[in-house]
């Protein structure tokens, strides 16, 4: 495939803004947080090390975590000292969920998703220059700690009480489910984390999810405490769409960041879907565009909707910062010849695979009728349903249209696939084979 010709945001902080900390609230990164001014005045002084940690409890990240590595990544093109953590031990245990007990993964599952979590951070970050990011696995410190040096060193500056009013704890104590010693321990270890990072690091700031508010405080308490000095903690929004429908879900199933969970057809498409009213905001928070050009593509929302400009720059910008310029290229070519605008034999054979995944498909035998092939995917319902359709002119194979219903499918795209259309917009993809 040629070089793409695609031009994404290089990665950097806005100069219109003063500081980071007024560029992240503008984002709407900063749902609640330590001291403000306090936090805007050390984000505004000299470098500090800060960290985000994620746990192993599934084999990718999704949509979730990328506010986070986004995050991260901003910081350190502030200048600031990136720490990620993946979390060898807490993802042993995993943090409380709001309704029931997580089913405890093997070591080796964990050891697994650790290495591939790991790559995947290390990917929206830099390891060279003065603040070079580092890699930590909170499995170093904790192994090696007995039980009573958990209970004496750590656990003595814990209060019950205290631990009972965070959220996640109080959610589980009132369902039915109740909640155990092990996951109700999770915000110590956590807090356990905080303070090894800034002993090693003199770390000084924790980001994470709002949702975590009560473990992200339960580490800056125990600093506080045992070293009698205040560090900070930023709790960034819950992503959630305006109609009021869960953010980083399509039918029901997360948007991975791994293009083997989700492709990255299906990873463009879930941002070219974005609707207006949300659209800007996800800019804000997903892209490096900046401010000017955000309400630039703001304007265009109100003027021009039915161009969406916002939503074509949207997808291709996160799709090329989490699955790279050529990727996002092979993809965007991909939808464009399905929907008529582009050559499908040019395409890429494994991308226009993957594509015609996302679509009703069926796996057929080379010379299987079109007719028949039309059921098989559902296009149509009934083979007198084909034929009508056929006869008025309404389907396409491989782009071409279809005169004939004796028409037989071959597969003769690249990957050994074929395309069928029914009317304008409805797409069908056929594997022969």
């Amino acid at each position: 495939m040629s070089e793409p010709a695609l031009t994404t945001a290089t990665p950097a902080i806005d100069p219109t803004f003063e500081n980071v900390w007024d560029e992240i609230v503008w984002r709407g990164l900063v749902h609640v947080s330590t001291d403000q001014e306090a936090l805007r005045a050390l984000l505004a002084g000299d470098p500090i090390t800060y960290y985000c940690g994620f746990d192993p409890t599934a084999p990718s990240l999704h949509l979730g975590h990328l506010v986070q590595l986004l995050l991260l990544r901003r910081l350190q093109l502030a200048g600031h000292k990136p720490l990620g953590l993946v979390g060898g031990s807490t993802g042993l245990i995993g943090d409380p969920r709001p309704t029931a007990e997580r089913t405890l993964n093997t070591r080796e599952t964990v050891a697994e998703w650790v290495d591939r979590l790991r790559s995947q951070v290390e990917r929206y970050l830099s390891f060279e220059g003065d603040n070079a990011a580092r890699m930590v696995n909170n499995l170093d410190w904790t192994a090696p700690m007995s039980a009573i040096d958990f209970l004496r060193e750590i656990g003595k500056h814990y209060r019950v009480g205290t631990m009972l009013k965070k959220d996640a704890v109080a959610a589980r104590l009132n369902s039915d489910a109740g909640i155990s010693y092990t996951e109700f321990s999770y915000q110590i270890l956590q807090g356990i984390d905080f303070l090894e990072l800034y002993r090693q690091y003199d770390c000084r700031l924790q980001t994470g999810g709002s949702d975590q508010w009560g473990n992200l405080t339960s580490g800056t308490d125990l600093i506080h405490r045992v070293e009698g000095v205040s560090v900070h903690a930023i709790g960034t929004p819950l992503i959630t769409n305006s109609d009021g429908t869960k953010f980083g879900k399509s039918e029901g199933n997360a948007i991975w960041i791994d293009a083997d969970l989700t492709s990255p057809y299906a990873f463009y498409q879930f941002w070219l879907s974005t609707s207006d009213a949300d659209v800007v905001e996800r800019l804000k928070v997903f892209t490096f565009l900046t401010r000017a050009e955000i309400e630039e593509y703001g304007r265009l929302v109100e003027t021009e909707p039915f161009r969406r400009a916002a939503q074509k720059r949207l997808a291709l910008e996160v799709c090329a910062t989490v699955h790279g310029v050529e990727a996002t290229a092979a993809v965007i070519a991909a939808s464009e010849a399905l929907f008529g605008q582009g050559d499908l034999t040019a395409l890429d054979a494994d991308t226009l695979r993957t594509a015609l995944e996302e679509l009703p498909h069926a796996s057929v035998s080379p010379g299987t009728p079109v007719v028949e092939v039309l059921v098989e995917t559902g296009l149509v319902s009934s083979l007198s349903e084909a034929r009508r359709a056929i006869a008025q002119g309404g389907v396409s194979l491989d782009g071409s249209r279809v005169d004939d219903e004796s028409a037989l499918v071959q597969g003769t795209l690249p990957g050994g696939v074929s395309v069928l259309r029914r009317g304008k917009k409805t797409l069908g993809g056929v594997f022969v084979g």
